[in-house]
């Protein structure tokens, strides 16, 4: 019972039935107390972000260098380009899908939720756009300049954040969702809007699955070798990231699945799965683009425009590429983003940010398991081209 209780994955959807459940009979006075520590909850979470963009893109940045080969320019430009074509996709099914699930805002019929008994705010030290711009100007600068020890103590302030993320971010998210949830079902909405869940995750999924199958179609055609070859070896894999909801965390399964792949090389291999796990997030770029398109027309009764989406999803995907392997990483990084060019404000990307931890397990296991299809288009490449072993 202890160990199911540790998996995140449980833990969230207990947070949500513990919500409902507790929305559905909550008196006025147990409301008024759960919008504070829903408030303070997220402020929290909200502080974190511009630390962890910081935390984890500054150290990846000055890593390259140290995985400078001639494959790596050729690995970023497909991850980049997956995670394009997994957006692109996402965005013509919500556009398309998401005018026939009739999700329309609810005025005029919820609840009055009553006055917050207290409220602290815990501002960001900085916003998550300039959180973004400062991570990628120092670690640029550090590459520059060769600053050996700031490098050094960037991984050392990457560990402090990773202890942050698991001590504090993850064991709050559930009461975080747990609140959100209670107070949708105390406002009597959640009964229009559960459905809308249900549909965005199915609607997600079927996106997910179409995703994989181009791209393992597509590297099998290309290498000459059957997919299957490969993705065989995911189920593990696959099952971890489920669990986990965290590409980091699955990398070590896959990585030791991998090796049993005898239409890998082996040196290609050994580059390419630890690199695409922290670069290549196509599952969780494509939620947060459907994400974006659902709960713009959940709040605001309209979905933003194609051209607004045609500036976001080419720089949602450069984030993407620096995103921590973390439940969550992905939507964190491009939060900034979001409000920047979609204009959903803060409401908006609370939302966002409790779907997403619903759907994050099925995106992460979409990035972890299509890895295997971009490492068979590496090892392919690199016999057309006969290149060595990478350093």
């Amino acid at each position: 019972m202890k160990k199911s209780l540790s998996n995140t994955t449980i833990r969230l959807f207990l947070g949500v039935i513990g919500g409902i459940l507790v929305g559905l009979f909550a008196t006025k006075a147990v409301i008024s107390v759960i919008l504070p520590i829903k408030h303070i909850l997220g402020q929290i979470i909200f502080f974190l972000i511009p630390l962890i963009i910081f935390g984890f893109i500054t150290p990846s940045i000055t890593r390259l260098k140290k995985n400078a080969s001639k494959l790596l320019g050729g690995s970023l430009l497909l991850a980049y380009a997956s995670c394009i074509g997994s957006a692109s996709l996402a965005a013509f099914v919500g556009y398309k899908v998401i005018p026939l699930l009739d999700i329309v805002p609810v005025k005029g019929q919820a609840a009055d939720l009553p006055e917050m008994l207290f409220r602290l705010d815990i501002p960001p030290l900085m916003s998550v756009l300039s959180a973004l711009v400062f991570a990628f100007l120092v670690g640029l600068s550090v590459i520059w300049t060769k600053a050996v020890k700031i490098e050094e103590a960037l991984y050392e302030f990457q560990g402090l954040i990773f202890a942050m993320v698991k001590k504090v971010l993850i064991p709050i998210l559930p009461f975080f969702i747990a609140a959100n949830f209670s107070i949708l079902a105390y406002e009597g909405e959640l009964a229009s809007r559960l459905p809308v869940f249900l549909a965005i995750l199915i609607v997600t999924v079927l996106c997910h699955l179409t995703w994989m199958s181009v791209l393992y179609v597509s590297s099998g055609l290309y290498a000459g070798v059957n997919p299957w070859k490969v993705l065989k070896y995911y189920g593990p894999v696959a099952l971890t990231a489920l669990g986990t909801q965290s590409s980091a965390a699955s990398l070590g399964v896959a990585i030791e699945q991998t090796k049993k792949c005898p239409v890998l090389k082996n040196d290609i291999r050994d580059f390419a799965i630890p690199l695409f796990g922290n670069i290549h997030f196509p599952g969780s770029i494509l939620d947060v683009v459907f994400l974006s398109l659902a709960v713009s027309q959940l709040l605001y009764g309209t979905m933003p425009d194609v051209t607004q989406m045609l500036i976001f999803i080419p720089l949602l995907g450069i984030f993407a590429i620096a995103a921590p392997g973390l439940p969550g990483g992905t939507l964190i990084t491009s939060l900034g983003l979001i409000h920047a060019v979609l204009g959903i404000d803060d409401a908006g990307a609370a939302l966002m940010i409790t779907i997403f931890a619903l759907l994050d397990s099925f995106g992460t296991t979409h990035n972890i398991s299509s890895d295997g299809a971009l490492t068979l288009v590496l090892s392919a490449y690199s016999d057309k081209k006969s290149l060595d072993s990478v350093a």
